[in-house]
């Protein structure tokens, strides 16, 4: 089966200044790096719908989605929060990450593709029940997981998050919840400064100082992750793809290279092939440096649909 490649112009119209990281370029740094490896070609293209109120109220309560459509300009720009953002264009582009979710999550699940990585922006895993946060508006991840858990009937997701910040916005909306087990890895002390404080047993967190590369985040994979996933045995597994820890990355202060990203998909793909029917959904998250980006992407990708040389 192929692999499904999900967007939407409209993650590139979201804009939150000249001089903000998380820009539209992002995008356009993938999509480069797709053609210019040449693995574009074997992805099959889909455009994002925009999500429903249905499906973002699993995840965020009524009165959330209700005040972020109220909140929305129809020019210039409001601060949600210090980092985040929203132009005129916003709202559709976060309705069109969530869709994409969505989208790749039924993909997935009924066979269509095997696998499916979502280009979109604004990212998710920052996104609290009922917070903005950290440049993300809705959790995307987690309206895939709830899309899986509760329109198709599966029993147990895996979310699988090495962004370089700790995904607090998805632990909040899943900590104590047996059908979902996250597996992330994250600088610490840093940024949410979240995580390590008693987290709850379906957290498998695995803090990482600032410096550590390739070698103790493969010894987290190894000896912290796989072990957690054997035994959970998932029936879906979704990333939240951040790729914010490559060592290009100026933003923080982890030193993975792209190989790193091609490693760690291929180990996670063992987990998906042996209880999941291969079934993977990757989500964008960070990942600023635009070069490091995009190449980190094509590994990721290419290892999800088994591309890989």
């Amino acid at each position: 089966m192929p692999a499904a490649f999900v967007t939407h112009a409209d993650c590139l119209k979201h804009d939150m200044g000249a001089h903000h990281p998380e820009r539209p370029a992002r995008l356009s740094a993938i999509e480069d790096q797709l053609i210019a490896s040449g693995i574009g070609q074997y992805l099959k293209r889909y455009e994002a719908p925009l999500a429903s109120d249905t499906e973002l109220t699993r995840v965020h309560p009524p009165e959330y989605v209700r005040a972020i459509r109220e909140v929305a300009p129809e020019a210039g720009t409001v601060h949600l929060d210090p980092d985040t953002a929203m132009n005129p264009w916003t709202l559709q582009a976060a309705l069109r990450a969530a869709g994409a979710a969505v989208l790749a999550t039924d993909l997935v699940l009924r066979n269509e593709v095997n696998s499916a990585f979502c280009a979109i922006r604004p990212p998710g895993h920052h996104a609290c029940r009922a917070r903005p946060m950290g440049f993300c508006i809705f959790n995307n991840v987690a309206v895939a997981a709830r899309h899986a858990l509760e329109a198709h009937g599966v029993e147990r997701v895996a979310i699988i998050d090495f962004d370089v910040h700790h995904v607090n916005g998805t632990e909040d909306i899943f900590e104590g919840d047996e059908q979902v087990l996250m597996a992330s890895t994250f600088q610490h002390p840093f940024y949410p400064y979240s995580g390590t404080e008693h987290p709850a047993s379906n957290m498998v967190n695995v803090p990482l100082a600032a410096g550590a590369g390739s070698k103790h985040f493969r010894a987290a994979v190894e000896e912290v992750w796989l072990p957690a996933l054997h035994d959970f045995k998932p029936e879906l597994v979704l990333f939240s793809a951040g790729f914010d820890a490559h060592a290009e990355d100026d933003m923080a202060m982890l030193r993975f290279t792209d190989g790193d990203y091609a490693w760690v998909t291929e180990q996670v793909k063992t987990i998906a092939d042996r209880y999941a029917k291969g079934r993977m959904v990757s989500l964008l998250e960070g990942g600023y440096a635009l070069s490091a980006l995009g190449r980190s992407v094509v590994q990721h990708v290419k290892a999800m649909a088994g591309l890989a040389a």
